[in-house]
């Protein structure tokens, strides 16, 4: 990239110091400045959300109407199209575990609209995935009454 030796033929050098100078050799210069200013910092790669948003949180939060409609395209992985979701602790939050009823409720939620799997549900809720399994089924029942 700096000229000492002759770049790849997959490397686009041109347009990659282009990015910091319009003369090449001034280019070169602020490409090894900006390199040597990196180096001990942590990684960009650290704030990836989602293995698919590199932003911070206003910019992933621009995407989230995006996000919604994607959200049941099986070939996109759960963990890309459900981004933006609730952490289970958010789901459940201490008065919710005291009442059966909004418990079983958020079940619900955390599974069908966060996209959890009903094992990460049981998990967290210290449960066998069946009992998770068991409140899915009754609440689709009563829904369907």
């Amino acid at each position: 990239m700096v000229g000492r030796k002759r770049p790849h033929p997959s490397l686009s050098t041109e347009w990659i110091l282009k990015q910091f100078s319009g003369d090449r050799g001034k280019g070169q210069k602020e490409y090894r400045k900006f390199v040597r200013e990196g180096i001990g910092k942590g990684s960009i790669w650290a704030g990836v959300k989602g293995q698919v948003f590199l932003g911070g949180v206003t910019f992933v939060e621009g995407l989230i109407d995006h996000l919604r409609k994607q959200k049941d395209i099986p070939e996109i992985p759960k963990n890309q199209r459900f981004v933006n979701r609730p952490e289970l602790g958010k789901i459940f939050t201490e008065g919710v575990l005291r009442d059966r009823g909004r418990r079983d409720q958020r079940v619900e939620e955390a599974v069908e609209r966060h996209g959890y799997t009903q094992r990460e549900v049981a998990d967290f809720l210290g449960l066998h995935f069946t009992s998770v399994s068991r409140i899915m089924n009754q609440r689709s029942k009563v829904q369907r009454k």
